[in-house]
Order: C-alpha cells, then sequence, then structure tokens
C-alpha cells in the first residue's frame, strides 16, 4: 500500500453526525441504492473509477456507430444536485480493513458505518492469455469505442491493399459468446456489412467480409428459453451470421483463432463476449467468497462473517433453494437487491425489521438486428418486430435522464428510417504522455 496516497481521509468531503454509508461502485445497483438513500437518515459517499453511469445493454450499439457515447452515458454528479446527504468521489478502491471499518482509495482513506460493495464484473478470459492480449472485449464505453474504431480502421486499411487474402483478415470479424450481447452485436455487425458498409467502401467486395459467432455451449442465449434461443439463430441466419454451437475457442495469435472440433479461422478482430468474472478489491478473506470470487452473502445481503458490509449485483452470490448457484448476473437481480438493501438500511436506521432479498423474474430479451427480437416473460414469449418495439420500450425507459432517452430516440428513429448510421468516425486519441497514462487512459485488467 503506498502511505503517501491512502493513510490520508479522503479530502472536503462533508462533516456530518450521521452514520456513513460508503457505496463502492456506480453501476446498476450502486447508483439505484444511492438514489434511494436520498433524504434519509445516511451520509451517503459514492464512489467509482468514473465519473459517469454507463448503460451497459447498450455497449454494442456505441460499437457499431449507432448511438453516440454519451446518449449512455450519464454524469454521477448530475444526478445528486440538491442532494445534501450524497456526495459523489471519483476513486479507485485498493483495500478494505474490515476490523477498523475503513475502506482506502487511490485519493484518501474514508471510515464507514455500513459499506456497500457494488463494483461488478470485468471480462473473463478463462486464463487464456493470448485472447486478454489480442482479444477485444466490451465490458465498458471506452471499450465499446475501441471496437468502433477497430472494425473502421480495418476497413480503412483494407481498402488500400490489394491482396485479397490479407484483406479478408481484416474484414472478418468473429464475436466469442453466444449471450445477448454476443448475439446483439453479430446482427448489428451483419446488417453494417450487408447494408451500410458497401456504400461506404464500394470498392471492397463485402461478400468476402464473414461473421461469425462462436458459441462454447450447445445453444445460443442459454439463460433464455429454447423457442427464443432457436428463433435467435434463425433471425442471424437469415442476416449471414454463421452462427457455430459447441464450438469453445482455445487460442489466437491475432490472426488465427483455434477452436475445438471446428475450422480455424483467419481474422484480425476478436470481439471477447464470452464471460464475466467479479471484480476484486484487497482485505476479503477467501472464505468470503466461492471459488470463482463472487462474495457470499446472506438473505439480507450482508457479507459473510463481515461487520457492516453488503454485497449486491454481480460481485455478490446468494444461494437458495431457487437459486441453488446464485442469482444470474443482470441487471434486474442487481436493481432488485438494491432496492432490498435500501429499504433495510432504512429500516436499520428506524430500528425496524429488515426484509429478506426475493428475485422477481421480470424476463429477459435480445434484439438481433434491426427489426427482430426475442423476449420471455414469465407470463408470455414471443418473438419479431413485436417484440423489438417492447426491447426498444423496456432499455428507453431504463435509460437514466430525459435528455440521454430523447437522444437515443432519435438516433433510434433516424437509423430506423435511414438505416445510415452518422457516428462510422474514426477518431483516434491523441498521442497520452506516459506521466499522464493514469488519468486519461483506462487500463486493460487480466
Amino acid at each position: 500500500m503506498d502511505n503517501a496516497i491512502v493513510n490520508h481521509p479522503i479530502p472536503n468531503l462533508p462533516i456530518s453526525n450521521r452514520p456513513k454509508l460508503v457505496i463502492l461502485g456506480g453501476g446498476f445497483a450502486g447508483l439505484k441504492l444511492a438514489r434511494k438513500m436520498v433524504k434519509s437518515d445516511y451520509q451517503v459517499i459514492l464512489l467509482d473509477k468514473n465519473n459517469y453511469h454507463q448503460f451497459q445493454p447498450l455497449f454494442y450499439q456505441v460499437a457499431t456507430a449507432s448511438l453516440e457515447p454519451s446518449a449512455i452515458s450519464f454524469p454521477l454528479r448530475r444526478v445528486f444536485h440538491h442532494t445534501p446527504n450524497v456526495s459523489f468521489r471519483m476513486a479507485e478502491a485498493l483495500e478494505i480493513d474490515q476490523e477498523g471499518k475503513r475502506l482506502f482509495t487511490n485519493v484518501g482513506y474514508v471510515d464507514y458505518d455500513q459499506l456497500v460493495l457494488a463494483m461488478g464484473a470485468d471480462t473473463n478470459y478463462f486464463g487464456m492469455d493470448n485472447i486478454m492480449e489480442y482479444g477485444t472485449p466490451m465490458k465498458t464505453v471506452s471499450e465499446a469505442l475501441y471496437v468502433r474504431n477497430r472494425i473502421i480502421s480495418n476497413y480503412e486499411k483494407a481498402i488500400n491493399i490489394e491482396d485479397v487474402n490479407k484483406r479478408k483478415a481484416l474484414m472478418n470479424v468473429v464475436i466469442v459468446g453466444g449471450g445477448p450481447t454476443g448475439v446483439e452485436l453479430a446482427g448489428a455487425i451483419a446488417e453494417l456489412r450487408n447494408n451500410v458498409f458497401p456504400k461506404d467502401y464500394p470498392e471492397l467486395n463485402f461478400s468476402n467480409m464473414r461473421v461469425v459467432l462462436a458459441e462454447a455451449g450447445p445453444k445460443l442465449l442459454a439463460g433464455m428459453s429454447t423457442q427464443s434461443s432457436e428463433k435467435a439463430v434463425v433471425y442471424l441466419d437469415k442476416l449471414g451470421v454463421e452462427v457455430m454451437v459447441n464450438a469453445a475457442v482455445e487460442d489466437y495469435d491475432g490472426l488465427t483463432i483455434k477452436i475445438k472440433d471446428h475450422e480455424s479461422l483467419k481474422t484480425k478482430t476478436l470481439l471477447w463476449a464470452a464471460g464475466v468474472k467479479p471484480n476484486h478489491i484487497k482485505g476479503l478473506r477467501e472464505d468470503q467468497m466461492i471459488r470463482n470470487g463472487r462474495l457470499i452473502v446472506d438473505q439480507y445481503s450482508k457479507l459473510k462473517d463481515a461487520e457492516g458490509i453488503y454485497v449486491i449485483g454481480d460481485l455478490s452470490v446468494l444461494t437458495d433453494g431457487d437459486y441453488p448457484k446464485g442469482h444470474p448476473q443482470v441487471a434486474q437481480v442487481a436493481i432488485q437487491q438494491a432496492d432490498n438493501l435500501g429499504n433495510n438500511l432504512k429500516a436499520i436506521a428506524d430500528n425496524r425489521s429488515m426484509k429478506k432479498f426475493k428475485y422477481k423474474d421480470l424476463g429477459s430479451m435480445a434484439t438481433v438486428g434491426r427489426k427482430l427480437a426475442v423476449v420471455d416473460l414469465p407470463f408470455i414469449k414471443f418473438q419479431g418486430f413485436t417484440a423489438w418495439i417492447t426491447w426498444l420500450f423496456v432499455h428507453l425507459m431504463a435509460i437514466v435522464g430525459v435528455k440521454n432517452r430523447i437522444l437515443i430516440f432519435m438516433d433510434w428513429a433516424w437509423n430506423y428510417l435511414s438505416f445510415d448510421p452518422a457516428l462510422r468516425l474514426l477518431i483516434r486519441p491523441r498521442y497520452v504522455k506516459p506521466k499522464e497514462q493514469d488519468e486519461l487512459v483506462e487500463e486493460k485488467h487480466d
């Protein structure tokens, strides 16, 4: 631990006699909880390494030039205007002192009465170093922008290459992971290939461009119904996506992808959407986590054998009768956990009894291209155009901020009517001096 950085309190935090609630992470869970605790009896301190909330379900639309990054990113400070009991600090958490009830960050430490860990999850490369080195993840807005730049840059290069075989590797796109992100990404890229890129690059033959979706398991959208999974394959096939199931990626050297029991593929663009792993922080004990690193909580979201520490969202695992392996790592679980915990924290302050968390499955959905989607609701399953309209409405209402909803609606309307997204710009970051990299460049974590 760097004593010069962390062995002093975080400066300029308001002085308060209220119990101090520290929330680590401004994702779905952390933001929901912080908003719920506005005007509560707690002094709330929200910490995140970014100063914005990012709407992960639409990352793929940033990556495929359908939406601008600002449309799915919302400044956290704006959320808490005129909320005197809530403070935000952009900081990276380093370590927890469970006994001393102190959280160390890169800008100082903060003591807490209640600490909520809501740091979410990051890309899981399953121990494959080459995939981490050469593959491209998509778990942040920055990574989605990088995907967009990578794809556009490849075509700008390809148009200046005479050798057809060398062009193919630049043009091919392989997506690994058949969950909602992988399916939506594959559909969006296929539609760009079919309808947009030929207009931008008329000299290139886009029949040479392969869009491949590789899934290690036996079916796409494993968490959804068989009906939705099969329909997604039909829709992707119509778009010209090559779907490969039981296709576990074994290695990638930046050009050749080796897939178990399948042909090798040549591509300069491997988009990795195959799994997540929980974000970690020092100071947690091994007996407080399961094998994959998720933290064990009880039915009140309280961390195992810890005083005043709660865990919500993708980082937590609660094993009960309905979910013996833990709840799915999706936004609805995080939001409902945050809502229940917020009520319980208020109950603690009022000396009332707490309520156990019970997940209500509201359903799941995925879009496949511009006019088709699959939707599984508890009472009905449907696909096609109606499902797509439902998907649009649900995601639009979930976006933080009226301005963001208007921006997204206008972008979607324009793209639907013209099918010519105007964000195909290759804006490369300016060279960053080494001394400024910590502040201005997001690291790629293993």
